[in-house]
């Protein structure tokens, strides 16, 4: 229930999260927190004003001073890098017990009020900053992209390992993203998967899956949608593509190029649903560092084809999908035609999916917070 946890005599506690400029799975994740520990004072670098939920929207939103400056809630958000790590701080929070900060960019380096514990639920340390900048180099506006972190990199660097003792907990979404914390930045992290809505994701009774592979995805050029599209090129095999992102443009082309693959934009979530109940596989080209759309479509009792690398091997098994070796249309179309082969049993995957159930992701985090302000870190 909203609320609960700030009821008088409990203990105080804030929320912070680098952006509030959509709803992805960063966004899932703190809306589960604010359900659990809200209404709370919550600080973001800015806020675009849109609705993302209604725990969310029932906390008080603390923005920083990069809110005044042009379109920087908008399309200029990661031109403002360079000043993210002065953005992050001017944020002043308010005297707490414990603050949870949930972060893939900056919002980790976010200074707790003096007494207060610091629990960071860490996505990534920045990938574009730390091992991943050439494939935010690519696609649509990539030279210009790749320019500024290549300018930027080693400074925000070591702004970045001088924050972590800010931090007096981290979590990681992945086993594969704890291992990146110890690499960047040398500390342990207790793994806690993000929550899965498997209450709302659920396989429809008696539906047969169709002749139609799914892609769900940002169309972000590191997401690798065009492989996926090409595969199914080559396969013969139609593709439905769901998201929108920077590259949707080039992606729209290359679809109607090979004309096997439909894009559908952003879709309402019980679209979605029927989607995942309906496919016969989801692709998941891309390297994540945990990937709740392959969890969700697992749900569904949906067969998951996955590249086998980051937070995908923790999701997908044998018994609910292929994990394919490399990113390309090769091993794509391979593990594709393998997965027809196979039989794979709705409940199977459904059995795989409830391992991340959001209940699973309540009790972990209730007991970080329970061990942090009861003093034990």
């Amino acid at each position: 229930m909203i609320g609960m946890a700030q009821e008088t005599g409990s203990p105080r506690i804030a929320l912070a999260h680098d952006w509030l400029v959509g709803r992805r799975g960063g966004e899932m994740v703190l809306d589960r927190l604010a359900r659990a520990y809200g209404p709370a004072d919550l600080y973001v670098l800015v806020n675009d004003g849109r609705p993302i939920s209604e725990a969310i929207t029932a906390c008080r939103v603390h923005t920083s001073a990069l809110q005044r400056f042009p379109f920087a809630a908008g399309a200029w958000r990661r031109a403002y890098l360079p000043l993210m790590p002065w953005a992050v701080g001017s944020l002043r929070v308010a005297p707490c017990d414990l603050l949870i900060s949930t972060s893939s960019a900056v919002m980790k380096a976010i200074h707790a009020p003096a007494g207060a514990a610091h629990l960071c639920y860490c996505h990534s340390p920045a990938r574009y900053i730390w091992e991943q900048t050439d494939d935010y180099a690519v696609g649509r506006g990539g030279l210009v992209r790749g320019a500024l972190l290549r300018a930027v990199r080693r400074r925000f660097q070591r702004w970045d390992l001088r924050t972590v003792p800010r931090v007096t907990r981290f979590l990681a979404n992945s086993a594969h993203t704890a291992a990146r914390i110890a690499r960047c930045f040398g500390r342990e992290a207790a793994v806690v998967h993000p929550p899965v809505r498997t209450t709302y994701f659920t396989p429809e009774p008696g539906a047969s899956r169709e002749d139609f592979l799914l892609v769900v995805s940002a169309l972000e050029p590191y997401k690798r949608v065009d492989l996926a599209i090409a595969a199914a090129a080559q396969a013969r095999r139609r593709l439905i593509v769901v998201g929108s992102g920077s590259q949707h443009a080039i992606l729209a082309r290359q679809a109607r190029e090979c004309g096997w693959a439909q894009m559908r934009g952003r879709v309402s979530d019980e679209e979605l649903r029927d989607l995942y109940r309906t496919a016969s596989a989801l692709i998941f080209p891309q390297q994540e560092d945990f990937g709740i759309i392959a969890a969700e479509a697992l749900a569904c009792g949906c067969p998951v084809v996955a590249y086998a690398a980051g937070g995908a091997r923790e999701i997908v098994n044998e018994e609910s999908g292929v994990l394919f070796p490399e990113q390309s249309c090769a091993a794509i179309v391979a593990a594709i035609d393998e997965v027809g082969r196979r039989s794979i049993r709705a409940q199977d995957c459904r059995a795989r999916a409830e391992s991340f159930s959001e209940d699973r992701f309540d009790a972990a985090i209730a007991a970080h917070v329970r061990s942090l302000i009861g003093g034990g870190a």
